[in-house]
């Protein structure tokens, strides 16, 4: 399952029991193994190969052995391909083998792409212990919610037991902190075991900046190309054909050997590559072969800032053909206009015009001009239906980079908070929840890490301090390397009974329960919108998912501070942002009208039976 002219690289089994290492250093005249036992260590010379290849065999090797690489008689380095590092970045790697693990997934044969709705968490913060395993006790909150996806933020090891995860520097091996591979085997295996599938956010732009040595080795970057974060990896230039099998080889891992149902691309747009064959396209056509041998599908996802549909589009119409893409422009809509701001990329959203637009075309910058650029930006999604789009009202990057890291929460009251929740889980895209949210958390989520070089810690704090201090009026910001920084992260994973928490969360499974059943939310094709009473005046965006007139969906968003009319027109009242049981006034009121930021949606009796149609619009419990 690799390139037939570049040579597995890493530690792994022979069929004969043994272990093979291979490295590829074309920099090195010469390779050492070094095998590690206690104090002890042996330096068997490995034997040089074309290509700049360098292999070694041995038998009676056991999992857990530690290992390293001396380059020209220069000090240990941990393998490139390394799938564990049990003591941390700078230190030697560990003899793996994932092939080993007793997987029993009762079954599992993945999900198809329209029925995605994921579930955004960092492992560190997402529970108090911070593992793989604890995640596994929160399952089945989340299969109760409605979520079908967790997304995992990336989990390549980094320095220390606190990151993002964007500046992991060995991309092959599980954190850790977190539990390391076989945590991540285990985690997996129980989100199968519950109908939940798993995408991994990987990094193949850049590495971080410390325990980096990659360079060492081989040219895995390329000096014509930068990101905001580092160097850009080779994925065209002189020798870039070992870094691509690199790359793809990890695609290949996490799909076939992690069982992973999907992959997340962080910043595609800082992937450089100008050679025939995009390596997004070769990692999308990798990730089909390894998820194709297990019988599912598998979904790769880009984060892309620049509104491009070719990643989107058929290798046949000169696209890249992955899965779906993140659509900012709908996070950044709803955001600015709910609550007002305007700074930054901000500046071009924020009106109410902007939704009828969002909802029947996705993208909001599609060729026209933006203010925050100072030219045209973006390109028309044309004939894409709305699943192959993530949306969200908060993500990681949108919530953390902020000045004061504010979750949605702690910005806006909690009508305009339900509002924003239906126009997530009502908008014909995929939808993308960050962790926490559906209870309205209101506790940070802060940049934070936990580098060991004290020269980079240093310039991380200034850095920050720098950017964000001018919009907090000088205040001091939180330390990114402290561990109170990173505890007060956590999520209070609270929502009493009586609470607005409790309310939000109940719209959030509620919702997420009528994109299971109503046919219209399950029609991605099929969308249109307009502005009541004209866009002259725009007080309601009238939305109307499906095809078929009768299964029809009509729902109403009124996006004033004030009671607008309401007109069902024989249809049944379905759901209301603003019932008692979501946290709004008593429902004997105002049943033909809309009140401030409620939204309301309307079908035909068709759409679901009418006990349960009843159970959206009354206090009645949903049914699960």
């Amino acid at each position: 399952m690799h390139d037939a002219e570049s040579p597995r690289c890493g530690a792994f089994s022979q069929p004969d029991g043994a272990v093979r290492w291979r490295v590829w250093a074309p920099r090195a005249g010469r390779v050492e193994l070094v095998l590690i036992d206690g104090h002890s260590r042996r330096h068997p010379p490995m034997e040089p190969e074309p290509g700049g290849f360098f292999r070694y065999d041995a038998s009676g090797i056991s999992e857990g052995q530690r290992y390293a690489f001396r380059l020209n008689n220069g000090p240990e380095r941990p393998d490139p391909m390394t799938l564990w590092q049990p003591d941390g970045v700078h230190q030697p790697s560990a003899v793996l083998f994932p092939e080993r693990f007793a997987w029993d997934e009762r079954g599992w044969t993945g999900l198809p792409r329209r029925d995605l709705v994921l579930y955004e968490l960092h492992v560190g913060t997402f529970t108090p212990e911070g593992t793989f395993d604890a995640v596994v006790s929160r399952l089945d909150a989340l299969k109760d919610l409605g979520a079908t996806a967790i997304e995992i933020m990336p989990v390549a090891q980094f320095p220390g037991p606190r990151n993002w995860g964007y500046d992991g520097v060995h991309p092959f091996a599980p954190q850790n902190s977190y539990g390391g591979p076989h945590g991540l085997q285990r985690l997996v295996n129980a989100c199968h075991t519950r109908g939940l599938a798993v995408l991994l956010d990987v990094v193949y732009n850049h590495l971080g900046p410390e325990g980096n040595y990659l360079h060492e080795f081989g040219p895995y970057f390329t000096d014509r190309c930068r990101t905001p974060w580092g160097p850009a990896f080779n994925c065209d230039d002189f020798g870039c054909d070992p870094v691509r099998e690199w790359i793809l080889a990890n695609v290949r891992l996490w799909i076939g050997q992690y069982r992973m149902d999907g992959l997340r691309l962080d910043a595609t747009h800082a992937i450089f590559d100008q050679g025939p064959r995009h390596i997004l396209r070769e990692i999308k056509e990798a990730a089909d072969t390894a998820a194709r041998a297990l019988g599912r599908p598998a979904h790769i996802i880009a984060e892309h800032l620049r509104n491009d549909p070719r990643l989107l589009q058929s290798p046949e119409r000169g696209g890249y053909g992955l899965d779906a893409e993140w659509n900012d422009d709908f996070h950044h809509a709803v955001h600015a206009f709910l609550t007002g701001e305007r700074q930054g990329y901000y500046v071009d959203f924020g009106e109410p015009r902007d939704f009828p637009k969002l909802c029947e075309n996705t993208f909001l910058l599609d060729g026209v001009y933006s203010q925050f650029r100072g030219r045209r930006f973006g390109a028309p999604a044309g004939d894409l239906t709305g699943d192959r789009f993530v949306v969200s009202i908060q993500t990681h990057d949108q919530v953390g980079n902020r000045a004061g890291s504010e979750r949605l929460a702690s910005l806006i009251p909690p009508s305009k908070l339900r509002l924003a929740a239906s126009l997530l889980l009502l908008a014909p895209h995929l939808p993308m929840l960050f962790m926490g949210e559906e209870y309205g958390e209101d506790r940070p989520f802060w940049f934070f890490c936990s580098f060991l070089d004290r020269r980079l810690v240093e310039a991380v704090r200034s850095g920050r301090q720098r950017e964000y201090a001018a919009l907090l009026a000088g205040a001091k910001i939180a330390d990114p390397q402290a561990e109170a920084t990173f505890a007060a992260c956590r999520l209070s994973w609270s929502w009493p009974e009586g609470t607005p928490r409790a309310g939000l969360r109940r719209l959030y499974r509620d919702l997420l329960t009528a994109r299971r059943r109503w046919p219209a939310l399950r029609d991605f094709a099929h969308r249109r919108a307009r502005l009541l009473p004209d866009s002259s005046e725009p007080n309601v965006l009238h939305m109307i998912r499906g095809g078929e007139r009768e299964e029809e969906l009509h729902v109403y968003f009124n996006l004033t501070d004030r009671v607008q009319p309401l007109d069902d027109g024989g249809r049944r009242r379905l759901f209301r942002s603003e019932a008692e049981r979501y946290g709004g006034v008593n429902d004997a009121e105002g049943m033909q009208e809309l009140r401030p930021y409620e939204c309301v949606a309307l079908g035909a009796h068709e759409l679901e039976s009418a006990d349960a149609a009843a159970s959206f619009a009354s206090n009645s419990a949903c049914p699960g």
